[in-house]
């Protein structure tokens, strides 16, 4: 009879367990649907999980910031183009909590809103997924490479590495609108070095590609030189020959992984 009672204490024990979000959140990996609430919006968004994701340890993580023609309400397009594209291909070499918001169809990463809820997926991905703080990076391409050089100078010390991908400050010639918010400020004459200034020491690695004709290359050269006059730790590729699908080859880069593993903030 003791016997028994134990066995099925033990399966009552179990049950509570695996019915419990702590233990099924354990073993959800891959690209998972997600929601978030921000300023009474809610959102869509997608997070990817390692295969051996485990709760023992803190994991680093990364939002990525899609470009324009992945916006929209679905919370998926932006897994399809850019860092969940690399991903699907070499899933080994992603170590790494992703975050992949999705910017509204009427709006851009440079504005305020669509960076809050960003934030706000990003900052509900590390509680639910032990994310690391201090190892939490920041990278986007084209719309979301305006959006990175964006958030650059409005949050400085809230991440350990940038990865700007063909994005600028001013707004390319067919959108000159979509510039960062240093760049429509009276106040701030030359918006390439008081962005360098506001980065600091965080490190970047800056890509574009020489042929790009959607948002020149002058535009990461230009902030790639501010940042050397401003002793940055900033590291630039440019493609040469490539159009403006840098981030093909940008997120593909055999040193890329180890150099973001490698920034940690110092607090």
């Amino acid at each position: 009879m003791k016997t028994q009672t134990s066995r099925s204490f033990a399966l009552i024990v179990l049950s509570a367990l695996i019915a419990s979000p702590a233990f099924a959140r354990k073993h959800e990996t891959g690209f998972l649907d997600r929601t978030v609430t921000a300023g009474g919006e809610t959102y869509r968004y997608q997070v990817y999980v390692p295969q051996d994701f485990g709760l023992k340890k803190k994991w680093p993580v990364i939002l990525f910031l899609h470009g324009v023609g992945e916006r929209g309400d679905d919370g998926l397009q932006q897994t399809d183009i850019g860092i969940g594209h690399a991903i699907r291909k070499n899933p080994s070499e992603f170590p790494f909590i992703v975050v992949m918001p999705q910017c509204r169809k009427d709006k851009r990463w440079i504005h305020a809103e669509m960076q809050a809820q960003a934030l706000a997926a990003l900052d509900q991905a590390i509680r639910e997924f032990h994310g690391d703080r201090e190892r939490t990076y920041l990278t986007g391409l084209s719309m979301g490479g305006y959006g990175t050089w964006d958030m650059t100078a409005k949050y400085p010390g809230r991440f350990a590495a940038y990865v700007p991908i063909c994005g600028g400050i001013y707004g390319p010639p067919k959108v000159p609108e979509a510039h960062v918010g240093l760049a429509g400020d009276s106040n701030i004459p030359d918006p390439y070095a008081e962005t360098a200034r506001r980065i600091g020491s965080t490190p970047l690695w800056i890509f574009h590609g020489s042929a790009d004709d959607t948002v020149p290359v002058e535009e990461s050269r230009k902030m790639a030189q501010a940042l050397q006059v401003a002793k940055a730790n900033v590291r630039y590729t440019e493609y040469p020959g490539v159009g403006h699908n840098a981030w093909d080859k940008a997120y593909a880069e055999p040193e890329l992984i180890p150099w973001l593993l490698a920034q940690k903030l110092h607090r």
